[in-house]
């Protein structure tokens, strides 16, 4: 292990190889840091279904304990069963798991009281500083003891019957018509949450790969590639399931497939859930409801929010831009491009299997099928997100928006990366924070534009 710690510590969470990067006595140490820097008399902490996860989080929490902190264990849980525990409880949170990553990652989600998110600009920095400290020139953690500090006590609960049963005080789901629903759990955490959470519906579920395995031996659990969805997409069709669902490592996010076993994209879903949210808010004399959307979202989802009465607010990628920007506004909901879904109802934490409860609610409340229901949240051709490996992005960059600067009817602005948008098309170019990335993401009314969009700012790119 390296002394230097930022490679670990990313912008929201730690993630890295197991033990080359990180291992117990690391976690041992982000525990007592987390106890330093985020204060309380108390955490919950959880973890998924890794080989790793239950050995590094027992650390984490004797750590938190040797600053005082009682630690509530919930063992096996989703990230969002995680926030609930945060959130009802009122305590702040350490989720072990390293999301959609391979077998040998893991890493920690920290959340304040209430699911508040923990990131480099709300104490992450401070806390990967302190455990630097704490670091030897061999990399070796000395954690020293604490001043005066009494021992925290450690203590499980039970949390997954509570999630279960507040996701479906939010969505009710008793009066939907029978369905047949394909759930492709990834060998994730979604296996040990959905059989809770869909008991006593009127759901036929078609499981595949329910069995907790962080090896995953059937697919990564990552839904945002294609290649993992071809599986479940099959299964619909074999099985003549209604939909099907597919849920990332921790279960945090949901992707949907429509009765064709096509992918449903996140946009449509974004605007369906914000149609029904937006609804619900006007029920109970709310006016002007607020929607969060990142920037990369489809130009459907502003669209539909301004036509129902809502208010569309554009943030930057990331969950914590999203949920600050929740809070600033007092949205309702917020979605991302990426199947991260925010509900204010939720402690503005994302949470992938209340978009699937209301997804079921929509579809089952109606006698129609799912491409049908969502043909009006797809408005126009996008064309997803391309990376392009590039040394010098800003060079790229600037390449692209001298392509485009002047153009009659073209606007730009830089709120995250370089978006470019006319009248009926826009495109978005980012760098990532941790590759010598460029992400183009485009979209326009008509396909033939898009794959012209496409093409020409890839040709600069790449050029």
């Amino acid at each position: 292990m390296v002394r230097d710690l930022k490679q670990l510590v990313k912008a929201y969470d730690v993630r890295g190889v197991v033990p080359d990067q990180w291992d117990e006595s690391l976690a041992y140490a982000f525990g007592a840091a987390f106890v330093e820097v985020v204060g309380g008399s108390a955490v919950v902490v959880g973890h998924d279904m890794r080989p790793s996860s239950p050995s590094l989080s027992r650390a984490f929490a004797e750590g938190a304990a040797s600053r005082g902190a009682d630690v509530v264990e919930i063992g096996l849980c989703s990230t969002d069963q995680l926030y609930y525990a945060s959130g009802s409880l009122d305590l702040p949170g350490a989720m072990f798991t390293a999301s959609h990553n391979p077998a040998q990652y893991n890493g920690i989600k920290l959340c304040r009281a209430g699911a508040a998110p923990v990131g480099q600009d709300t104490g992450l920095s401070e806390i990967r500083e302190l455990v630097e400290s704490w670091l030897d020139e061999d990399g070796k953690v000395h954690v020293p003891a604490a001043e005066a500090a009494t021992v925290g006590a450690l203590s499980s609960k039970e949390t997954l019957g509570g999630y279960a049963d507040h996701l479906r005080k939010l969505v009710d789901l008793t009066a939907i018509r029978p369905l047949k629903v394909a759930v492709d759990a990834g060998n994730g955490m979604g296996g040990h949450t959905v059989p809770t959470v869909f008991d006593g519906l009127p759901l036929d579920v078609v499981p595949m790969y329910f069995e907790l395995d962080g090896t995953f031996p059937n697919h990564e659990a990552n839904p945002l590639d294609p290649a993992n969805l071809v599986d479940l997409q099959a299964k619909v069709r074999e099985v003549g399931a209604d939909l099907g669902l597919a849920f990332d490592g921790d279960a945090d996010r949901c992707f949907v497939i429509d009765e064709n076993g096509d992918a449903v994209s996140p946009s449509a879903i974004t605007a369906l859930v914000a149609e029904r949210e937006i609804a619900r808010a006007q029920a109970n004399g709310e006016a002007n409801p607020t929607i969060i959307h990142n920037l990369i979202t489809s130009w459907t989802v502003p669209e539909v929010v301004r036509d129902l009465g809502g208010v569309p607010v554009r943030t930057r990628v990331g969950h914590s831009f999203i949920k600050q920007e929740m809070a600033n506004t007092d949205a309702v909901f917020g979605g991302e491009h990426s199947a991260h879904y925010y509900f204010r109802d939720f402690w503005r934490a994302d949470t992938g299997m209340l978009a699937a409860l209301h997804v079921l609610a929509a579809l089952g409340g109606q006698d129609g099928t799912l491409s049908a229901l969502t043909a009006k949240y797809e408005r126009y051709a996008a064309s997803g997100e391309i990376n392009s490996t590039v040394a010098d992005q800003a060079a790229a960059t600037e390449k692209v928006r001298a392509a485009y600067a002047g153009l009659e009817g073209v606007t730009t602005d830089e709120l995250d990366g370089l978006t470019v948008a006319g009248p009926d098309w826009w495109f978005n170019l980012r760098a990532s924070n941790t590759e010598p990335l460029l992400r183009l993401n485009a979209e326009a009314k008509d396909p033939a534009k898009m794959a012209e969009l496409r093409d020409g700012v890839l040709a600069i790119v790449r050029g």
